[in-house]
């Protein structure tokens, strides 16, 4: 039986820490209430893993108190709830041309309505940014900027610091996307003056699907309307949602055994400690970089240098259809990676891929050099030199 090798952690990291798994199952074996809706003792249990995972979220990104932590099913609500619940009509919103469409598709769903105008800052076709481009396209009435800070495509890594000091010197409200580089990188909230941080728990954070949310100030909360309403458990007696964190924006039964799952994973991740974390997963890519750059009909697309990227890697190949490659490379090999366009459309339209998309491979914190090795020599042997 050939042995599976896992390289879609872009997409979610397959293998979580064991501590997860018991996590999870202790909650429903041992607790299985909601949060917040009753004062007996698994109900108190439940809010007590609930409030642990904010604290827990809040101490990995440097946010000043729990209650700014909301929790979502996924970064892709996250990123909906900020970016409806901010734009407002007749605003100019800046994105990027490297984005996923978890972006592109709300902003273009405000655009078509004649709400808001958007532009995108251009990306060379590494998929990086210069911060100039930011500093140009600003007008009178721009009011928000939304941009991930890596790409999903090519692990282009975007200039956060620069971009973020940028807006924050032209008032502006920054909303960043972290589906790539949250439980890799140090992001500090606080520092960087983000006004929303979008998070997703499945991917580099170790925790279940189902699970992700946002960081917010206390002033953009006051800002920002809620893009779903409804019960709370607090002020039961009014018809109107609370405007206080973090009930303004957590209506309905959350996802507590997802949470106690992510709480086991950050908590992982604080143990390990990012740099180690990083540190091994690029030294992976480094790797396999080198090694493709030998396979002379493949084409890597992105950076090429893990100072400036993330453990991701997409390629296209002379002469290949990237999906029958993909199905080969899981069928024969049992590695499994993903083809196409990855949600990001406009990403491979700046890189140069599109329609045709490319074949990505992304690394994570269960990869080893074997298995690095062994994915560079099933490529050769599928692709004649």
């Amino acid at each position: 039986m050939v042995k599976k090798i896992y390289l879609d952690n872009a997409a979610s990291s397959q293998k979580k820490p064991a501590t997860v798994l018991k996590a999870m199952t202790d909650y429903l074996s041992n607790i299985g209430c909601s949060p917040g809706r009753g004062g007996y003792d698994c109900s108190l249990k439940a809010g007590r893993i609930v409030l642990e995972t904010r604290l827990a979220i809040a101490e990995l990104f440097n946010v000043p108190s729990p209650e700014q932590i909301i929790f979502t099913h996924n970064i892709t609500h996250a990123l909906n709830y900020a970016i409806k619940g901010l734009v407002k009509t007749g605003e100019h919103v800046i994105t990027t041309s490297m984005e996923h469409n978890s972006v592109i598709r709300p902003l273009k769903s405000l655009e078509k309505e004649h709400k808001i105008e958007v532009s995108y800052l251009k990306c060379n076709r590494q998929g990086l940014l210069d911060p100039q481009e930011l500093e140009q396209t600003i007008k009178d009435n721009t009011k928000i900027v939304v941009l991930t800070q890596a790409s999903n495509v090519t692990g282009s890594l975007m200039p956060i610091a620069r971009l973020a000091s940028i807006a924050r010197q032209r008032g502006l409200s920054l909303i960043l996307d972290t589906a790539q580089t949250a439980g890799l990188y140090e992001i500090d909230f606080t520092e960087l003056a983000i006004d929303v941080l979008c998070f997703t728990g499945h991917k580099s954070l170790m925790g279940p699907t189902g699970t992700g949310g946002f960081a917010l100030t206390k002033k953009t909360a006051a800002q920002m309307s809620p893009l779903i309403e409804g019960g709370t458990g607090s002020i039961s007696d009014q018809e109107y949602q609370p405007d206080f964190l973090p009930d303004k924006f957590e209506s309905g039964t959350l996802n507590t055994v997802g949470l106690a799952g992510l709480k086991a994973g950050v908590e992982f991740i604080r143990k390990t400690g990012l740099a180690k974390i990083r540190e091994h997963e690029l030294s992976l890519t480094a790797r396999f970089l080198a090694g493709l750059e030998k396979i002379r009909k493949i084409q890597v697309h992105g950076p090429k240098d893990i100072s400036l990227q993330t453990p991701t890697i997409s390629i296209s190949v002379a002469g290949f259809d990237l999906g029958e490659l993909s199905y080969i490379l899981d069928q024969r090999y049992g590695i499994m990676t993903r083809s196409g366009l990855h949600c990001a459309p406009l990403a491979h339209k700046t890189i140069g891929t599109f329609p045709e998309g490319t074949l990505r491979f992304s690394i994570g914190y269960d990869n080893t050099v074997a298995e690095i090795d062994y994915v560079l020599k099933s490529l050769r042997e599928i692709i004649p030199d």
